[in-house]
C-alpha cells in the first residue's frame, strides 16, 4: 500500500522541472593553513578527523566582524538562478526558503529576500530546517506548481552558521567539542529555479521527506543566545559552558547513524522507481564532511566518478549543499540521465531523498 501510495505521488510531480540553478560562497576560501593561524587547529588533524580542505566564512575572525548576512548570500544565489533559468525576477510566483540560521526570528530572510529582488505579492514560505531543509523546501514548491496554478517557483538554501559563534573568544582556548565546528562547518547559499513549463531540465519524480527521530535524541543542536537565566548563579561553569555553547553534535551517533540511514533511503527510492544502483547516472550523497562522504560512497560500493561532491573545498554549509551539488552537475548532465539525491539531517534525524531524468523540453 506504501509503495503504491508513493507511486502515486510521484504521478503527480512528474511535470515539475529543475532549470536554472544559483549558489553564492561568501568571501575567499579559508584553506587549512588559514585555520591553523587563527584556531590554532593542526592542519593534519583537520585532514584527518574531516578531510575538507577549504571552506567559506560569511564573518573575518581575525578582524571580528561579520561581512555577509543570510540575506546577502541567498540574494545572490537566486539571482544567479533566475539568471540561469533566463526568466525575469517578475516570473516568480512562489519563494520557499530553507535555513537553520536565519538573520532574525522575525521578519522572515524570506520576504527581506523578496523585498532585495523587487518582488511584491509573491507568496513566501520559510522552512527551519538544517541539511534536509533543501529537498523540504523542493517539496513545498513542487505542491504549488503540480496544481498549476503557478508556473515559477524560486527555492532556496542557505546558511552562515559562523554568524552564532562567539567572535570575541580566545580560538586557541576552545575545547575539541567546540573547534570542530569552525573546520567543518562553512557558510554558503544556493538556489534553484522550478517550473511546470517543458523546458529543458531535471525532471522531479518523487521527493521522499520524512522524520524518523521518535525517541532519539538529537544529533546536533543549534543555540540561539538569547537572555542570561536568572538562576544564573546557581549554575555550575560546566552546565554554563554547555548550555551557551553555540553548537553541539553528538558526533558518534552521526558517524553511525547517518551511513545506514543513507542506504535505506536510497535502497527505498530505488525500489520505488524500480531501478537499479547501475541504472542511476549520478548520485548526490550527504555531505558532511569530506572524510564522512568518503565513507559514505565506499559503504555503498558506488564508483566515485558516478558521485557529486563539493564538501572538501565549500565546507559543510547545511541548506546550500544539494543546489552546490546539483549546480556542480548541471553541466554534466545528457537527455535521460537519472540522478538520486539524499540528505540526512542528524538535528532530529530526517531522511530525504529526490529522485530525477534529465528531459530535453520542447520549448524555451
Amino acid at each position: 500500500m506504501l509503495e503504491q501510495e508513493l507511486r502515486q505521488e510521484s504521478n503527480r510531480v512528474q511535470a515539475i522541472r529543475m532549470i536554472g540553478f544559483g549558489e553564492y560562497l561568501p568571501g575567499e576560501p579559508v584553506t587549512n593553513e588559514q585555520m591553523e593561524e587563527v584556531f590554532s587547529i593542526r592542519k593534519e588533524w583537520i585532514d584527518l578527523m574531516i578531510g575538507n580542505t577549504s571552506r567559506y566564512f560569511a564573518v573575518d575572525f581575525k578582524r571580528g566582524t561579520v561581512n555577509f548576512n543570510l540575506t546577502d548570500i541567498c540574494t545572490e544565489a537566486a539571482v544567479r538562478a533566475i539568471e540561469d533559468a533566463g526568466i525575469e525576477k517578475t516570473d516568480i510566483d512562489l519563494i520557499v526558503l530553507s535555513t537553520a540560521t536565519p538573520d532574525h526570528l522575525m521578519p522572515a530572510t524570506v520576504n527581506l529576500v523578496a523585498d532585495r529582488l523587487g518582488l511584491s505579492h509573491v507568496r513566501t514560505y520559510q522552512i527551519q530546517a538544517g541539511c534536509s531543509g533543501a529537498l523540504q523546501g523542493v517539496d513545498v514548491a513542487t505542491q504549488f506548481l503540480a496544481l498549476g496554478t503557478y508556473r515559477h517557483a524560486l527555492v532556496i538554501g542557505g546558511d552562515v552558521c559562523n554568524k552564532y559563534m562567539d567572535l570575541n573568544r580566545d580560538f586557541k582556548k576552545l575545547r575539541s567539542s567546540e573547534i570542530i565546528n569552525y573546520a567543518l562547518f562553512g557558510d554558503g547559499a544556493g538556489a534553484v529555479v522550478l517550473t511546470n513549463d517543458d523546458r529543458d531540465g531535471l525532471e522531479i519524480v518523487h521527493i521522499q521527506n520524512r522524520f524518523e527521530g521518535l525517541g532519539k535524541k538529537p544529533g546536533q543542536i543549534m543555540n540561539w543566545f538569547g537572555a542570561i537565566p536568572e538562576n544564573i548563579q546557581e549554575l555550575s561553569k560546566r552546565d554554563i559552558r554547555k548550555q551557551f555553547q553555540s553548537a553541539n553534535e553528538d558526533y558518534k551517533a552521526i558517524e553511525s547513524s547517518v551511513p545506514i540511514m543513507t542506504k535505506e533511503v536510497l535502497d527505498e527510492l530505488l525500489a520505488i522507481m524500480n531501478w537499479t544502483r547501475e541504472d542511476v547516472t549520478y548520485y548526490l550523497l550527504p555531505q558532511l564532511g569530506w572524510n564522512m562522504t568518503k565513507k559514505i560512497i565506499e559503504s555503498l560500493g558506488l564508483d566515485l566518478d558516478s558521485t557529486i561532491n563539493c564538501v572538501q573545498y565549500t565546507g559543510n554549509n547545511g541548506n546550500a549543499l544539494p543546489y552546490l551539488q546539483m549546480k556542480k552537475l548541471q553541466n554534466k548532465l545528457s537527455h535521460g540521465d537519472k540522478v538520486v539525491c539524499v540528505a540526512i539531517e542528524s538535528s532530529k534525524w530526517i531522511k530525504t531523498g529526490i529522485t530525477l531524468i534529465y528531459k530535453e523540453g520542447c520549448r524555451q
